[in-house]
Parts: C-alpha cells; structure tokens; sequence
C-alpha cells in the first residue's frame, strides 16, 4: 500500500527491502536527500569513496565478493560521466551493480538551458552499459522504478542497471509504493533440455567440465563438486569461474584451457559439459580451440548459447537448478580412469610450465602470499604483469568469491574493487597492482585508510606500463613510446594518507613484510621494486633507469 513520504526516503525504503546495507559513492547537490535519509533512517552504511569510478568499482567489487547487490550513488552529469568506467567493467564481469544517480529539477530536463550539471542525455548514455537502466518521470514512481531495475540486474545473467532521479523528486512528498519480495525467481530447465544433457553426460566416458562465473553467480559451488566428484570428471575453469571448485582439489583444473597440455585433453573430450560461461577469447585462443565432443551447454542466459560454440544440447537455466537437475538423474559409471589421469597430468605438466616462466622469485612471492593468507582471503589482481603470468592463472584460489579481477582487462580497478571486497566480506584482501594502473585510483588509498580496512597492496612497481612495454617492444623492433613513467615514492604517499607502507626489494623482504601485513589491523602497502627480482622468462625486463 502506499505511503505517503519523499523520494529520498523512497530510495532508502527501497534499497532496505532489497536487503541493501552498504552503499558506495559521494554526496552532491543532486543526491543530498538520499543521503539524508540514509543518515537518518539508520541500517545502511554510506562508504564515502574519493571518485565515483571509484565507487562502481566498488560496488562491484561488493557485489563479487558477497553475492548481494551492490549499489553506487552519483551526482548527475560530471558524477555520471565518471562512473561510465565502472559500469563497463561490471557489465563484463556480469556483476549484480545497481547505480543510482540524480538529475537536474523535472522542470529543465531535456530543455537545454545550461543549469548546473545538466546532462539531457545521460539515460542514453547509462544505456550503453548497463542492461536495465530508466529515468524516474514522477515522484510516485521511485519506489517501483528502483526495484524494477534491482530485479533486471539480479535475475539472469547479472548486468549493470542505473536509475536517474531528478533532484526535486527527490525532495517532494508523494504517496509511493515500496515493492517487496522475497527473493528472485530462477529459470529451472525445461524436462526435455535437461533429460537430453542427462543422456549425455550419464553416456560419456570422457567428460570435461567447463565452469564459468555463472557458477559463482548462482552459488553452484556444491553442485559443481558433487558431480565432478560422482563422475570423475575434471573441471576447467575460466578466470571468473575461478573458486567454483577448490583449486587444491584432484579434479580442478583451473584456468587452463588455453595451454596446449590442456586444450589436448579438452579434444579429447567425448562430451563437453559447460556451464555458466560465454568462452570468452582469452580461455580459448580465440576460438580456435577444438571442442569435437558433444558440447552440452547450461547458461542462464539464451543469448550466449551458440555464440562462439555451438552447442549439441542448449540447456538454458540457472546453474544452480541446472546442476542439481544433472545430480538427481544422471547415472553410468563416470569417467575412464585414464582419461582423467591423463587431465591431471596435463594440469600439473600446465602448472610447472607456469611456474618455470615466471622465474624463481615470482614463484616464492606467489607462494608465500598463499601460505600467509587464510583460505577465504580475497585475491584481487588489476590488469598487470603478474596478474596476467600468475596471479590470474596459477595462484591457488581455494573458496568461491575470494577470486576478482579486471574482467574487461582495464588498467586501474583493482584497488576500489578491493576495497569494495574487503568491506562486503571483512576478509582479509590481497591486492595485486601495477604502478602505472595504481595511478588512476591512487585517490582510494584515503578511502582504504579512513575505513581501516583489512587490505594488503602488493603493488608491483617497474616504473610504467609493463605490458605495454612488452608489446611494443615485440611488435615494432624494440620501439616504445609513453610507457615509461614518472613515478612517485608510494612508501611517502601512503604514509601521508595514513597508511603503514615498506619498500621492499628482494624475496626474503617480501616474505617478512607480507607477514607482518597480514597480521597487521588496517590497509598496509607494500612497494615492490621489480627490478631487483629475477626476470620471468618472456617479456621486456622492468626499466629502472
């Protein structure tokens, strides 16, 4: 029934009964009622970022880590435009992020007449990169426009959603309806999709499973386990699959589909059963990688379905439901030991390949990172040297959502996203960073303090743009241009933010100096001169000129 209240307080209602209790953005004459009623209403907490990037980041990062909504709050205009980036790189990662933003008084919009933070086409804008997104035309209808946005961004395949709200909207009294419901639906496989996968699972001998981030999404982990486990099935992951079976299990794989030890085994393949994934390019060479078994493909989202592969069996449905379909009906006596074995061989065969690239010191940081860290500690890696080498491919992830990334490959996430991972989980968070991506959030790094939060930054530092670096060199003769760059001392940053922070420049420093900042209480980073370390076996070598 409706109530009468003010938009502002419609928006605080709405998001309670979307069970939202942290919300990540800044204050601005465009959303002050918001947050007024956030203030006084109580049961959500307003993390105050420094960007609003930084603040879809982070809400992203939230989202990834907890499996809940994560909500950003911007200014119209300038706010909006900043946030473009973070909604990007959620839509990639099909991450569950609801952006909320102001718009200038009803009155102006769409008249052109210059007021402050006019943006006219901001809806067609925000539609660009989200999959919902809608602009609030009368105060009565806040309450609904929101969950109606919150439902397309939760059910399916998670995308981004942003809702615009003019500012006095915002501060009228209106009679509006709060919408409640107690969860989402999901989409359960139809008894014919499902009975053909059963057929084929339940007859192969040599069966691979494919695990996407649509296992996360849908909190398939159990599943995923029990029927690689029933089966004797190994499990490859992609990089956002990553934690849907624990990597120190037999039959995880991990993400290594693309190297040729494993890709042989994958061809070998009788049936392909792939979940939750769209075979992005980087897990499959680009598509040139052979899938000659019967490809029976299980995603809730139609569109992705023959996409890149296409698939014998189509079986679309929630991962979950899905699952658990194949788990009370398949039958046989699972795979030939020797197939399996022979995945198992090509993972480790994969691992020592890795593990030889990239030298002894990288080894013994990744290696002293995963035994300080407790088992659900968060991993957040940017798009950086030793994420692309290690941290993506070979650190071991042993719990779901503990492993986020930069989906979209963009330089500079990492940071908000771990700072919205640590908040939504109050793990303990390790990031991995690159200096030159560092610098387009290094603002985060008061957010990081002012909240106290339980975030080691393992920031790799070469002075530039590192893989870059390495492609410019390789493709044009040795040439490189802008990936040198001026650097400043981080250690002296940090520390003026309110940071503990430490040089460090060897292996038996890292490994002191980790330990000391897992044990520590707040955010700590810790400057890692990459010169001084062993070279991986590809690539330019860092400049320290």
């Amino acid at each position: 029934m409706p109530k009468s209240m003010t938009g502002g307080d419609a928006v605080y209602e709405t998001l309670r009964a979307l069970d939202v209790d942290t919300v990540f953005g800044i204050p601005s004459v465009h959303n002050i009622p918001i947050y007024d009623a956030i203030l006084r209403l109580g049961g959500i907490t307003p993390i105050s970022v420094r960007h609003e990037q930084g603040a879809v980041h982070a809400a992203d990062g939230y989202a990834r880590a907890t499996g809940k909504l994560g909500v950003a709050i911007t200014s119209t205009g300038p706010g909006t435009t900043n946030a473009m980036t973070g909604l990007f790189e959620a839509g990639f990662a099909s991450s569950k992020v609801l952006m909320i933003t102001g718009q200038v008084e009803s009155l102006h919009y769409g008249k052109g007449k210059g007021v402050l933070h006019e943006a006219e086409n901001q809806l067609t804008m925000l539609k660009q990169v989200t999959g919902s997104a809608a602009s609030v035309r009368r105060p009565e209808e806040v309450g609904e426009t929101l969950f109606r946005v919150a439902r397309d961004v939760s059910t399916g395949r998670p995308q981004p959603g942003a809702v615009e709200i003019p500012i006095d909207f915002q501060f009228a009294t209106a009679e509006i309806d709060i919408p409640h419901q107690e969860g989402w639906d999901r989409a359960a496989p139809t008894d014919d999709a499902l009975s053909q996968a059963v057929d084929a699972v339940s007859g192969a001998k040599r069966l691979a499973i494919w695990a996407g981030g649509g296992v996360i999404n849908a909190n398939a982990f159990a599943e995923l386990t029990q029927l690689a486990e029933r089966l004797n099935a190994p499990v490859f992951t992609s990089t956002n699959g990553r934690g849907s079976i624990p990597e120190d299990h037999t039959l995880a794989m991990g993400p290594t589909t693309g190297l040729p030890a494993c890709a042989a085994v994958l061809s070998e393949a009788d049936v392909v059963l792939a979940v939750g994934t769209r075979f992005q390019g980087g897990a499959t060479q680009n598509w040139a990688l052979p899938i000659n078994g019967t490809l029976v493909h299980l995603d809730v989202d139609p569109a992705v379905i023959n996409r890149n592969y296409k698939a014998d069996v189509a079986v679309v449905a929630d991962a979950r439901l899905g699952l658990a379909g194949l788990l009370r009906q398949v039958s046989g006596d699972g795979n030939e030991a020797a197939y399996t074995e022979r995945a198992q061989a090509a993972r480790d065969e994969a691992r020592a390949e890795m593990r030889a690239q990239i030298g002894p010191d990288y080894e013994s940081i990744m290696d002293a990172m995963r035994a300080a860290l407790p088992s659900d500690a968060n991993i957040v890696r940017d798009a950086t040297v030793p994420a692309y080498t290690w941290g993506n491919r070979l650190f071991p992830i042993l719990e779901p959502r503990t492993s986020i990334g930069s989906t979209s490959a963009a330089i500079g996430p990492g940071l908000p996203l771990a700072i919205g991972a640590a908040i939504g989980s109050g793990k303990k968070t390790a990031l991995i960073q690159g200096d030159g991506g560092f610098m387009l959030n290094l603002s985060e790094l008061a957010t990081a303090a002012q909240y106290e939060l339980p975030l080691i930054i393992c920031l790799f530092n070469d002075e530039g743009y590192g893989v870059l670096r390495m492609i410019q060199s390789r493709t044009f003769e040795g040439r490189e241009v802008g990936v040198d760059l001026h650097t400043p001392d981080f250690v002296q940053v940090s520390q003026g933010m309110g940071i503990s922070a430490e040089r460090v420049t060897g292996v038996a420093e890292f490994e002191a100096a980790f330990s000391r900042a897992v044990a520590a209480e707040g955010p700590v980073l810790l400057d890692i001169d990459m010169s001084v370390l062993e070279p991986m076996s590809f690539g330019a070598p860092p400049r320290r000129d």
